[in-house]
């Protein structure tokens, strides 16, 4: 099997970095995208439902949860990747309008040729800078944006600030939610940092994790979930139980102790999110 994975491997130099394009070979037709040896995103050509990484499955639980089930949705995607949530939309949601912002064109051509989407006029694909096509953004244009950018397995610090969080309300419809990606270890100071400075705008939150990740023991992703209505905490927490690798979900008073205080994070003052520690993505390459 290692053989193989490394004969059919494709590797590209793209604009941010090595990307390969890893086949699994436990499923026929599913690859993994790495960004200099990190992983970024994991697809199933032949069914855009199968969700890999756990993070993934969260998102897509509150995706699920946020609207009737298959009622189409206007959804924007900072951060492309291979597309995994992209194409899961398009899947369980048709109609769905989304426009999907990824700042690595030639990344972006590069899955457009080895992992191709669907045909579909509703789903843009957009080579710019995150922030820069928020504000451009029309005011209550989406009933979702949905943010995992990373570069150098780190969110940039201009991605992590009240003023961009800003931007993310603004572009909100009413009962719209903002869905993250926050990647962080012990002590969590940038994830009890960014809990504080998105609830600043958009107040009703609610964080789904690996338990231990919650409690400052390993590093981790945890989903961020806000908006200014109530999320739907009950049914995520079922689902996040349920999930292969269980999971908890923090709101209300929990939520209050997890943030501790933490200070807003400003413009002036953002630096990108904590780097993952070193080996941790080397298991099995």
């Amino acid at each position: 099997m290692g053989r193989k994975r490394a004969a059919d491997t494709v590797a590209a130099r793209v604009d941010t970095g090595q990307a390969e394009l890893v086949p699994d070979p436990d499923r026929p037709g599913s690859w993994t995208l790495l960004l200099d040896g990190a992983p970024q995103s994991h697809v199933d050509l032949a069914d855009p439902t199968h969700l890999e990484f756990e993070y993934v499955r969260r998102l897509a639980a509150a995706i699920d949860l946020l609207a009737p089930a298959g009622a189409p949705l206007r959804v924007l995607h900072l951060g492309g990747g291979a597309l995994t949530l992209p194409r899961y939309v398009a899947a369980t949601r048709p109609g769905s309008t989304q426009r999907v912002v990824e700042v690595d064109g030639a990344l972006v051509e590069l899955v457009r040729r080895a992992l191709p989407w669907p045909p579909d006029p509703r789903l843009k694909v957009r080579v710019a800078d995150a922030r820069a096509v928020l504000a451009a953004s029309r005011d209550a244009s989406y009933d979702v944006v949905l943010a995992d950018v990373f570069a150098g397995a780190r969110t940039p610090a201009h991605l992590t600030s009240v003023e961009y969080a800003a931007e993310v309300a603004r572009v909100l419809r009413p009962a719209g939610f903002h869905l993250a990606n926050v990647a962080d270890g012990p002590p969590l100071r940038h994830a009890r940092a960014q809990v504080a400075t998105v609830r600043s705008v958009l107040p009703r939150a609610c964080l789904v994790g690996d338990a231990a990740v919650l409690r400052g023991r390993r590093y981790g992703n945890l989903v961020l979930v806000a908006g200014r209505v109530e999320p739907p905490v009950p049914q995520l927490t079922r689902r996040a139980a349920g999930d292969w690798f269980p999971g908890r979900v923090l709101a209300g008073e929990e939520l209050d102790r997890f943030a501790g205080g933490a200070a807003v994070v400003r413009d002036v003052d953002a630096t990108d999110s904590t780097p993952p520690p070193p080996g941790i993505f080397s298991v099995g390459r």
